[in-house]
């Protein structure tokens, strides 16, 4: 595995991006992994699926740059946490990379996708109209991953499977560039929570994050 990205996002908060260039069993053999964990892969598909789940925790290693055995579980959301370290974290991959991003004191949401043209033909499904109305014509493709990416990290980091990418999540508008960064809002009953999320083009790839939230308001 190659070290492709990483940056500082403040004093406590940081991600990387990693190119999947090992074997399974190479990336298995860098791992400290219970039984659990063990049986878990057995149910795994060898190829992406296998890799995907490998790399992850491989790079979650390298970025808590410890030697210790990691305890990462997922709750009855499927969110991951750390039970012997106490930095949030949040996971995610797609095709040859996979993205870590950790925080010692705020929660943390990170996605990566591969940028492609099947996108434009789902993008009604995850963007309400107001949103859809804002997508630069000339830079369609790009500006509609900004935005699942977006939504993606901000559900990681509230990690409730009841949210809907459509009905609870709202993007301010903003204008594409390669990088940047815009206010979202989540809305869960009475709830509002407001967001800075940035993303960034990488190679092919388009990512989003969102680390800690600005506000919390009654609705």
């Amino acid at each position: 595995m190659a070290l492709a990205y990483y940056k500082h996002l403040d004093s406590t908060s940081a991600f990387g991006v990693w190119k999947i260039e090992e074997s399974a069993d190479e990336l298995y053999a860098q791992l400290q992994l219970n039984d659990g964990e063990k049986a878990h892969l057995e149910t795994l598909n060898n190829g992406k699926r296998n890799l995907h789940w490998l790399s992850t925790r491989v790079l979650l290693r390298k970025m808590l740059n410890t030697d210790k055995y990691i305890d990462c579980q997922v709750d009855e959301h499927g969110k991951p946490y750390l039970v012997n370290f106490p930095h949030h974290i949040s996971l995610s991959h797609s095709f040859d990379y996979a993205a870590v991003i950790i925080s010692e004191d705020k929660p943390v949401g990170i996605d990566i996708e591969l940028v492609k043209t099947k996108i434009e033909k789902v993008a009604s499904k995850f963007l309400i109209d107001d949103e859809l109305a804002f997508i630069d014509a000339e830079q369609k493709i790009e500006h509609l991953y900004v935005c699942w990416c977006a939504k993606e990290a901000i559900y990681k980091l509230q990690g409730k499977r009841s949210v809907s990418f459509k009905d609870n999540i709202r993007l301010n508008s903003f204008p594409y560039s390669p990088d940047g960064h815009f206010d979202a809002v989540l809305e869960v009953g009475s709830e509002l929570t407001s967001y800075d999320v940035h993303y960034e083009s990488f190679k092919d790839y388009m990512i989003g994050y969102v680390v800690g939230c600005r506000e919390l308001v009654a609705s």
